[in-house]
């Protein structure tokens, strides 16, 4: 007889990743009509970008979207990159959680291995059709249409063929992918791929980006530096960042013969010296299979590791921007009458992850947004120069901008000025929020060092406003001594006799010259240092956020 139990499990089933993410799309930033248009293009265009430095390539990425109905969009996303080899597309187009990063502790814009076949599997959900892929690393062209089977999340080819090219004629290479998409709205907005891929532009000055957008019209961001960035460079997990449960099952899949070759050989800054120093703080010798070590164990090497001093991780894994090119792409698209960057010394997250924050601020020209009231700021935010462009309220990005007090560096109201805030957090791992990846969590040492980076900018911002203001006031003050001029040179002729043309023109020789020697240059009249007069307002450059940073450094 079935007991209550029994009948309770009988529906007991076990579902794919695949099956879930197709009930949970949401996570995967598939919510909206809008957005789900931009994730498409973004987890596209992410792959391209990796794809290509990874392969030292300078990027060439191209985007159509053509609309073929009301919320029916035909896109094209295309590069140059190194191509995908014949065995690995199935897995790369439609199984999810499988990829080349997830499992490497390397700077990349994708970290999961989820994006690319989210992007298949959205198009079949809304659609029923296939994914077509053309792909070539230089030999032969391979052309597959495919869906995802969503209950063995694995693929499923719809048809395949493959074209030789001549060997003698430089080939084609690189990766072509077509597909269709429903319940989706192209409109020009903060959250368009065209404002997507001007972010990204701006972020990755190195690329020339294409677009065409369903009306026809075609935009092309042409890159500013013809510098290939250094690939990025898997580094090993630094001992202060890891957990038990991490260390146990690293040790679990390792065949290291002894614990101490396993731990030198899978982390860094683990010297010989510190393997002893952590054999003397541990119940165990190191010379047993890691692959042999007890839940306990694992907690005793961690507990070791909290109290060996490591040197820090080591930065070379990461690869920011550069200040110079941040610079340059922001003149190139934004054409600002000011503009400053700054890319901060690396630091540690989460214990012993290495991050990077790079920062930039643009005045004036097309620097921030246009709205039918007038110019209003502007937040572009990053993550490994890949463009975040929703979730912005539970982001670190926003809450760190929305803690400084920008009346403080010169801007009164700066959600009604013409500026542009640029923040780019680089590292070996991103804490996103979730599987979407638009929002960074809330890590403090990410937020302190965003403030700090922000408001070395806004002092920048403060000396070249205070002089702008000062130029005007004494451009004023000659204006001025000029319309009286003609009155005091009559004056003047009138006391001693002299003509009073003669006297007019040396009265404004005199007036143009007190005017070129240095009463414009204002940088030594202000003290640093000086007692700030606290004013009343700062604003903030999103709603999303509200605080206040700790102060003026």
């Amino acid at each position: 007889m079935a007991t209550d139990a029994d009948k309770l499990f009988k529906d007991f089933k076990e579902i794919s990743v695949t099956e879930f993410f197709r009930k949970n799309k949401a996570h995967l930033g598939y919510s909206g009509a809008i957005r789900s248009l931009t994730t498409v293009i973004h987890e596209l265009v992410t792959n391209s970008l990796d794809a290509c430095e990874e392969a030292g390539i300078l990027p060439e990425v191209t985007v159509e979207l053509h609309e073929l109905g009301e919320e029916h969009y035909r896109f094209v996303e295309k590069d140059n990159g190194p191509g995908i080899p014949l065995k690995h597309i199935s897995s790369v187009f439609g199984k999810m959680l499988a990829g080349t990063k997830f499992h490497r502790n390397i700077q990349l814009r994708g970290q999961q291995g989820i994006g690319v076949s989210g992007v298949t599997m959205f198009s079949q959900m809304t659609t029923g059709k296939p994914l077509k892929i053309r792909t070539s690393t230089g030999t032969e062209i391979n052309e597959i249409e495919m869906m995802v089977d969503i209950s063995k999340n694995k693929a499923e080819i719809i048809s395949q063929n493959a074209a030789e090219q001549s060997p003698d004629v430089a080939g084609w290479r690189g990766t072509e992918i077509e597909g269709e998409l429903k319940d989706v709205v192209y409109k020009q907005g903060e959250k368009s791929p065209y404002e997507y891929l001007r972010r990204t532009a701006l972020a990755n000055p190195h690329a020339r980006i294409t677009f065409t957008s369903p009306d026809g019209k075609t935009t092309v961001f042409e890159r500013s530096v013809q510098d290939i960035p250094n690939p990025p460079v898997a580094v090993l997990p630094h001992p202060k960042g890891i957990t038990v449960d991490d260390l146990f099952n690293m040790a679990r899949a390792s065949d290291f013969r002894n614990t101490s070759a396993f731990l030198k050989h899978s982390f860094s800054r683990i010297s010989s010296a510190k393997v002893h120093e952590i054999e003397s703080m541990v119940g165990f010798p190191l010379k047993r299979r890691p692959n042999g070590l007890k839940w306990e164990e694992c907690e005793q090497l961690v507990r070791a590791f909290k109290k060996v001093k490591f040197l820090a991780p080591s930065m070379e894994g990461l690869r920011p921007i550069g200040e110079t090119q941040i610079n340059n792409a922001m003149l190139s698209i934004l054409d600002p009458q000011f503009s400053h960057c700054q890319s901060r010394s690396p630091l540690v997250h989460s214990g012993g992850v290495p991050f990077q924050i790079e920062v930039g601020i643009a005045y004036g020209g097309s620097a921030g947004r246009k709205t039918a009231e007038g110019p209003r700021a502007e937040l572009l935010r990053f993550a490994n120069r890949s463009p975040l462009l929703f979730d912005a309220g539970g982001c670190a990005i926003t809450k760190a901008v929305n803690s400084i007090k920008w009346s403080r560096y010169g801007i009164k109201k700066i959600e009604e000025e013409p500026v542009t805030i640029f923040v780019n957090v680089v590292s070996t791992y991103i804490p996103y929020t979730s599987a979407g990846k638009q929002s960074i969590a809330y890590e403090q040492e990410i937020i302190e060092e965003i403030k700090k980076a922000l408001m070395e900018i806004g002092r920048h911002f403060e000396r070249h406003h205070a002089r702008k203001h000062r130029a005007m006031e004494m451009e004023n003050k000659k204006k001025a001594l000029m319309k009286y001029s003609k009155e005091v040179a009559g004056a003047l002729a009138k006391l001693t006799g002299k003509d009073s043309k003669e006297l007019l023109e040396n009265l404004k020789i005199l007036i143009e010259k007190r005017f070129e020697t240095g009463a414009l240059d204002i940088e030594d009249e202000q003290d640093p240092e000086k007692p700030e007069i606290k004013k009343a307002g700062g604003g903030n450059l999103t709603d999303y956020m509200e605080g206040e940073d700790e102060g003026k450094p």
